[in-house]
């Protein structure tokens, strides 16, 4: 199952930009975007939308994976 995280790092890879670059777009440290990408912290709903701008997808693309991981840890 591909999560948030790896959405947001193929997103980014694939616009050959570096975590630092994306960090600064979004207005986030590069800790912070670290944290997202290896899945210790899920991006708020605010961060997911800045998130989509800058990586040209649909913030659905990225709320489907944070929505499915919240509905499959709270049964």
């Amino acid at each position: 199952m591909n999560s948030i995280g790896q959405t947001i790092k193929t997103c980014r890879e694939m616009l050959h930009m570096t975590q630092e670059e994306l960090a600064q777009k979004v207005r986030v440290g590069t800790h912070t975007i670290e944290k997202y990408e290896s899945g210790e912290q899920i991006p708020s709903t605010q961060t997911i939308l800045k998130l989509s701008t800058v990586l040209d997808i649909p913030a659905s693309e990225l709320l489907k994976h944070h929505i499915h991981t919240n509905s499959s840890t709270n049964p």
